[in-house]
């Protein structure tokens, strides 16, 4: 059974998480890829992709009515809103399609994987328990994350299907046009700063650069994500994914400032939404200057997201023993994580 031919439904294809979860299937023999965005993608060998608006009952209809031989879903699909409680029906309403038109069509389906992440926990919202464990008790509403987990559990009742509901930390890893890629924010406010002679503060509130924090990298939680679609023990189990280790802002900033060859000034609280709303035309010259790939400022990073992740003066981090105790025993230093990231957009030309 372990051979069978494994069909993996990925939505939010193009994103940091499914992008390098498609990287990740495709090094497994067994598997086979189809990759659902608003944007699609140029299909390859074992990977097919679809261009869907998961909104669109009727559009997700049309599109999906031909997968009949999906075995897992991998939802990583989000669509963003300008408030919490606007989040609710659009990303319960793309899920709701995908599970709805899937479990009709495909009568294999074995498994259903939910990304989630720390907002269960209450972290978006202020100070929270830390470490936060996927016991913890539940928050007050709205949260998306929590109705969608809500619906899967339902769903799944007296159905042969399983699910699991994967909680990261912030992600990192390399997509374009991405919503919340914090290493991409990073890269471009720094290699502004150097453009222009400056050295890089930190843009955040004064206590977050003293807070204790975590990531999960990419490659990491994809690899994490298939062991818990995968391992019979997984089934209907939530976990954190975190890379293993903690740190300061205070002790990293410097550390990425070196690899972008530039001195350290105290931080200085901004909005980046702000300041850098008016840097489209450097960006451009500097695309020319250092013969940078086309992309445009718009897709390169998510300044909203930057200061969003900069405002936690607060320790945000969760236990992730529970994925250990389980099998999972994958971890990754978070400094080496970046650096990796960093040379990545330099080799793919994204930044100077």
């Amino acid at each position: 059974m372990q051979d069978e031919k494994k069909v993996a439904l990925v939505v939010g294809a193009n994103g940091v998480i499914g992008s390098n979860l498609i990287e990740h299937l495709l090094t497994l023999p067994d598997w086979d890829i189809i990759g659902l965005s608003r944007r699609g993608g140029k299909s390859i060998d074992r990977v097919e992709y679809i261009s869907v608006d998961l909104l669109s009952p009727e559009d997700s209809a049309h599109k999906l009515k031909n997968l009949t031989q999906v075995t897992h879903i991998f939802y990583a699909a989000y669509q963003d809103q300008p408030s919490w409680a606007e989040l609710v029906a659009p990303n319960l309403a793309m899920l709701t399609h995908v599970v709805n038109i899937i479990e009709k069509k495909s009568p294999n389906l074995k498994h259903i994987s939910l990304m989630q992440g720390y907002k269960v926990y209450g972290a978006h919202l202020g100070p929270f328990k830390t470490p936060a464990r996927e016991t913890d008790a539940g928050h007050m509403p709205p949260e998306f994350n929590v109705d969608q987990q809500h619906f899967l559990e339902k769903a799944q009742q007296g159905k042969s299907w399983t699910w699991s509901a994967i909680r990261p930390s912030v992600v990192g890893g390399f997509a374009l046009g991405n919503p919340m890629n914090l290493a991409m924010v990073i890269a471009i406010y720094a290699s502004i700063s150097k453009e222009l002679n400056l050295p890089l503060r930190f843009p955040g509130k004064p206590q977050a650069y003293h807070s204790l924090l975590e990531m999960t990298d990419a490659g990491l939680l994809a690899r994490a994500t298939v062991w818990a679609a995968t391992e019979p023990q997984c089934a209907n189990q939530v976990f954190n994914i975190n890379n293993g280790d903690l740190f300061r802002w205070s002790e990293m900033w410097p550390k990425i400032a070196k690899f972008f060859d530039l001195e350290v000034a105290p931080p200085l609280q901004m909005s980046l939404n702000t300041v850098m709303a008016d840097k489209e035309p450097l960006w451009n010259a500097m695309r020319e200057k250092y013969q940078l790939a086309d992309h445009p400022y718009q897709a390169l990073s998510s300044w909203g997201f930057g200061d969003f992740v900069f405002s936690w003066d607060y320790d945000m981090f969760a236990d992730g023993t529970k994925a250990r105790r389980f099998g999972f025993y994958e971890h990754i230093d978070t400094e080496a994580m970046f650096m990796a990231i960093f040379e990545d957009f330099r080799k793919q030309r994204v930044i100077p």
